[in-house]
């Protein structure tokens, strides 16, 4: 889909360094961040015409035993969305771009990176709901 780098185009708006300079990133900009728009705009769409949308900040078992306060969880989702971003260019690009279009395509470098993510993921369940909230 081209997530993964749209929102290299995003960060490109903003910081003007070579990397996102790039061919890669700026030959696609231009259908890419409409793309990144239209998802967005598409998910409130659908949020108001299905009954609205209300903020929460409820996480659930999280809550029940960590009990962060507003700061911590803005923390718990920066430090998630930092591992998620460096995966992610560590496994040049995304899991839906690794585990469907990759696997589509019988890309073995897709095989290995939507093995590993599947496996990350299973090891951080096993260790948020085993060992630190049992």
């Amino acid at each position: 889909l081209g997530i993964s780098t749209g929102f290299e185009d995003v960060c490109s708006l903003v910081l003007r360094t070579p990397y996102f300079a790039r061919d890669a990133v700026a030959r696609g900009r231009g259908w890419r961040l409409a793309f990144l728009a239209g998802l967005l705009l598409g998910g409130v769409l659908s949020a108001v015409l299905g009954g609205g949308w209300e903020p929460t900040w409820a996480l659930g078992l999280l809550d029940e035993r960590l009990h962060l306060g507003h700061a911590g969880k803005l923390a718990w989702m920066f430090t998630g969305g930092l591992f998620i971003g460096f995966g992610t260019r560590m496994a040049g690009g995304c899991t839906s771009g690794h585990g469907i279009f990759g696997l589509s395509n019988f890309e073995w470098p897709s095989l290995v990176s939507t093995i590993s993510f599947m496996i990350g993921g299973i090891v951080t369940t096993q260790l948020i709901y085993r060992v630190l909230l049992p």
